[in-house]
């Protein structure tokens, strides 16, 4: 049965121009006042989403025509709708880049777009760019515009001013470093690792509750409301059994930290027991039948990790003991012999799989990706800085995403005994059997 509710998606016409910040301040602003806020990001991300669940108090899922799925999409949002009174999608990179892009999500399912502009350069031009993002595409629908990083009220007024057609106009931000969440070279720097995190979210808050955006009541909020039904085609079903008797160990520190909630749900809905552990502080994995090493920085605990000596020698006999690891991005850097720095600095890792990763000035891949393992396929999609150097041939490379083309191949999968490594993120839900298959002893072929 389809249920209503007010939903928002938040856009910009590029990355960088405060949208993160403006999905936070909305969904604080009004988890404060007591309403049921429900978050989602576009797009593959990892970090976006743990500033999005501490300002609405409840876990951020992906939403993705095409990494998760139209049918997944539909059931998030349907069952978000039957539990919150306002969700909210924050977009990717600009409204309509992408394939799919932001603007075709909310365009499947109806959601209005409110624009972020930074508008720190500009005055008449902000006009221009409001009206572009409105009505590049007839059948979007478009809620208004909030001006970002705006010098002063009568910057603000410059602004307004520009807007052909009056009503968009949500109001400005005033440009203020209190509001701003600190990034480093693979995007934002994690709520847990700054004191001030809620501080921040508060003050972003407060600050857009000086704004028409900020001053809409629940009332007002109808004004968005959006008819979700529940999806119309299957989603991929769960093997409720798959995993049922198995602990997996789980990596999750500063070190490791690149973690879909929606991963962890799917292999606990297999019946699989998590246990977290940290590869920085703790000397040995707990008691466990696989191991799940995610993504993360492990370029910047490097020195942390070569003097954990007990952590290596205890996944080296998991490893020895035919244990399954999964290892993806940051994990699989973990596992090589060394760890070269951006300054040529070199770290002893795990020295489980022959060879070294090293950190690179510029992006080295990205983009959506798919990947062929027993069971079935995977997608996910691969985002690094650095580059691996090993004698281990490539078991099998990741596939670009239909409509895509990947430069100089896609990511090696190495394989070696009951290892299994990549650059590549996946999304468990896209394949649960062959997400499943990855944690299970023997079933690696």
């Amino acid at each position: 049965m389809a249920v209503r509710c007010p939903a928002i998606l938040i856009a910009a016409p590029a990355s960088g121009q405060g949208k993160t910040t403006v999905a936070c301040a909305l969904a604080r602003l009004h988890a404060r006042q007591g309403r049921r806020v429900r978050v989602f990001k576009c797009g593959p991300d990892f970090l976006d989403p743990y500033w999005l669940a501490l300002a609405s108090g409840a876990p951020v899922h992906q939403l993705d025509l095409w990494m998760t799925g139209e049918a997944d999409c539909a059931r998030r949002l349907h069952e978000a709708a039957l539990q919150a009174d306002l969700v909210i999608v924050e977009g990717v990179m600009g409204l309509f880049d992408g394939q799919p892009s932001a603007a075709d999500l909310a365009q499947r399912f109806g959601l209005k777009v409110l624009a972020v502009i930074d508008a720190s350069a500009m005055a008449g031009t902000f006009g221009a760019l409001a009206w572009g993002l409105q009505h590049y595409r007839e059948s979007l629908a478009f809620a208004g515009v909030l001006a970002n990083r705006v010098a002063s009220p009568g910057h603000a007024v410059m602004l307004q001013d520009g807007l052909r057609d009056p009503a968009q106009w949500l109001g400005a931000l005033m440009r203020n470093e209190a509001l701003t969440l600190p990034e480093r070279h693979l995007g934002l720097v994690m709520d847990h690792e700054l004191g001030d995190a809620m501080a921040r979210l508060d003050a972003a808050a407060d600050a857009l509750a000086g704004t028409p955006l900020g001053q809409m009541t629940a009332d007002d909020l109808q004004d968005w409301a959006v008819s979700f039904a529940p999806p119309d085609a299957p989603v991929q079903e769960l093997p409720p059994d798959a995993l049922q008797g198995q602990t997996i160990a789980v990596a999750r520190d500063a070190a490791f930290c690149f973690l879909y909630a929606a991963n962890l749900d799917c292999l606990r809905a297999m019946g699989a027991r998590l246990v977290y552990f940290s590869p920085l502080l703790d000397v040995a994995l707990p008691p466990c039948d696989a191991l799940w090493l995610p993504g993360g920085y492990p370029e910047l605990h490097a020195e942390t990790m070569a003097a954990n000596t007990g952590m290596k020698a205890s996944i080296a006999a998991h490893v020895q003991c035919g244990k399954p690891v999964w290892a993806e991005c940051g994990g699989m850097m973990a596992l090589f012999d060394q760890l070269i720095a951006l300054d040529g600095s070199i770290f002893p890792m795990w020295g489980i799989l022959p060879g070294s990763a090293t950190m690179q000035k510029r992006l080295a891949a990205l983009g959506p990706q798919q990947l062929e393992v027993a069971g079935g396929t995977l997608r996910g999609h691969t985002f690094h800085y650095s580059t691996c150097a090993t004698p281990l041939e490539a078991s099998s490379r990741t596939q670009a995403a239909p409509g895509r083309t990947l430069r100089g191949g896609g990511e090696a999968l190495y394989a070696l005994g009951s290892v299994k490594a990549s650059y590549f993120h996946a999304w468990f839900a896209s394949s649960p059997s062959a997400a499943a298959r990855l944690f299970l002893k023997n079933a690696h072929d």
